[in-house]
């Protein structure tokens, strides 16, 4: 591989990671955050859904808009340009409406940006393995938002320095350079992907709902429950995205299994890390799970979008798949707030152990034609 082809992927590398690192420092301490302005945890459930179903729309349509121009650098950039102005705008706000507003505002902007920078990275090289190392970003990106959540130490702030991330992932984009892909203009597209694909779809959603259920409590019963402060918190948070990064690397070159056993094994695995989570008491003990989430969040992400791009229309396809995820953002909390109240946060973890052995019913379900040839493409 040249240099220049070196240089444009470890750019894509950092694009990418100060895009993840943006999103986590807010996202995941949403929950503590929308505390601060109510108390009632159907409202808090609200406010955390809002950002996702503002995503649902945004990461379809852009995601779709994308292959039609065959300009991915456009939306990323312009995302990555409003995702620092909109969150630096969410720090004023400091009331229950406010903060609403601002969520549906924030998802909308983040949408326009995730699917083109991934289906950009999977276009970038011949070799797609290397494609791998460029989501484990997305891990690393993670960990890194997370930490300087808990470095601001301050729901404020929080804000602010989720803007300057995006702001630094903007400088980084410019130095990308401005390719063209294939553009993909054949009506009917979005709902040819998301039929010959259901079974993914579906079971991406089932599990998703169960995991973002329980991420929706786990931040409350860490620091109302286990007596964890917000560092803390984030020490927990470390776990998942440093192990996600370490095994996302690891399938660019050394785990050689087809995307669908991948994506198959990631859904039903999840299901081990609620059932821990609801029987631990101390906020250090939940490490071991959060370490096991982000093994089977590597697996499942990987084999789910690699398959997808594989086969479908790239920007499309992985439109269609983080709008899934962003679906199952807005029934998780909601579900979460509703079983939170009535029978408590240990109840929330096993919704989610049942939900996700539902998903991996379905998951079986997914064909493996195609994956030899996936495999070949992804070698």
């Amino acid at each position: 591989m040249s240099r220049t082809l070196s240089e444009t992927y470890n750019h894509i590398r950092v694009t990418t990671f100060f895009q993840y690192a943006g999103i986590a420092a807010v996202l995941m301490f949403m929950p503590v955050i929308a505390s601060g302005v109510t108390d009632a945890i159907f409202e808090i459930g609200v406010i955390v859904a809002s950002f996702s179903m503002a995503q649902i729309v945004s990461e379809v349509y852009f995601g779709r808009l994308s292959d039609r121009r065959g300009h991915r650098l456009l939306f990323v950039r312009a995302g990555l340009a409003a995702c620092a102005i909109v969150y630096a705008l969410n720090y004023f706000a400091d009331d229950t409406h406010t903060l609403l507003l601002a969520r549906i505002v924030a998802g909308v902007a983040t949408g326009v940006m995730i699917p083109p920078l991934l289906a950009y990275a999977y276009e970038a090289g011949p070799h797609k393995k290397r494609a791998a190392s460029v989501v484990s970003f997305h891990a690393l990106g993670w960990l890194a938002g997370i930490v300087a959540a808990g470095i601001a130490n301050d729901t404020g702030l929080i804000f602010l320095a989720s803007a300057g991330l995006f702001a630094a992932g903007l400088a980084s984009s410019a130095r990308l350079p401005d390719t063209r892909s294939r553009k993909e203009t054949a009506p009917g597209t979005t709902r040819r992907v998301i039929t010959n694909n259901k079974f993914l779809f579906v079971s991406l959603l089932l599990r998703h709902v169960g995991a973002v259920a329980a991420w929706t409590v786990l931040p409350l019963m860490l620091t109302e429950s286990m007596g964890a402060e917000l560092w803390q918190v984030s020490v927990v948070y470390v776990a998942n995205t440093a192990t996600a990064f370490v095994v996302m690397n690891l399938m660019a070159f050394r785990i050689h299994v087809s995307n669908v056993t991948k994506f198959k094994a990631g859904i039903g695995m999840t299901a081990f890390v609620f059932v821990g989570l609801a029987l631990v008491d101390q906020w250090w003990h939940t490490m071991p799970f959060l370490a096991l989430v982000g093994f089977t969040w590597a697996f499942l992400y990987v084999g789910g979008s690699f398959h997808l791009m594989e086969n479908n229309p790239k920007s499309t396809s992985t439109g269609v798949f983080s709008s899934t995820i962003s679906i199952a953002a807005v029934i998780g909390p909601l579900a979460a707030g509703a079983i939170a109240l009535a029978y408590g946060y240990v109840a929330v973890m096993y919704f989610a152990v049942i939900i996700i052995v539902a998903a991996f019913a379905v998951a079986v379900r997914i064909p493996n034609a195609g994956s030899s040839a996936a495999q070949a493409a992804a070698g």
